[in-house]
C-alpha cells in the first residue's frame, strides 16, 4: 500500500525543529509508526530516533452565497512529529 507523506513548514513547526531537533509531516491516515519511519529513513538518508503522531479532526465549515448557506466539513488527517538524532538535518527541497 502507498503512503503519502509532506513536510509541514510553519512558524511552529521550524520552532520545534531548532529546538528539539524534531520535524514535522503530513501523513496517511492509515500509516502506523513504523512505515512512517520507514518512509522517513528511506526517503531522506536519516536515522529516525522516534516517531509520535496525532490524529487531527476535521473541522466545520460554512459560507453563505447566492444559493443560500452551504455546510461542508474539512477532511480528518494525521500529523507525524519526527524526531533525528543530534547534528542531522532533513533538508525538504532536495527532492524539488
Amino acid at each position: 500500500m502507498e503512503f503519502t507523506i509532506e513536510p509541514i513548514v510553519t512558524e511552529a513547526a521550524t520552532r520545534l525543529t531548532d529546538k528539539l531537533n524534531r520535524y514535522t509531516f503530513r501523513v496517511s491516515p492509515d500509516a502506523n509508526k513504523f512505515q512512517i519511519k520507514d518512509l522517513v529513513e528511506k526517503l531522506y538518508g536519516v536515522k529516525v530516533l522516534a516517531v509520535n503522531t496525532s490524529n487531527v479532526r476535521s473541522k466545520n465549515k460554512s459560507r453563505y452565497t447566492k444559493s443560500g448557506l452551504l455546510r461542508g466539513k474539512t477532511a480528518a488527517w494525521k500529523k507525524a512529529y519526527i524526531t533525528v538524532g543530534e547534528g542531522v538535518t532533513i533538508d525538504f527541497y532536495s527532492n524539488i
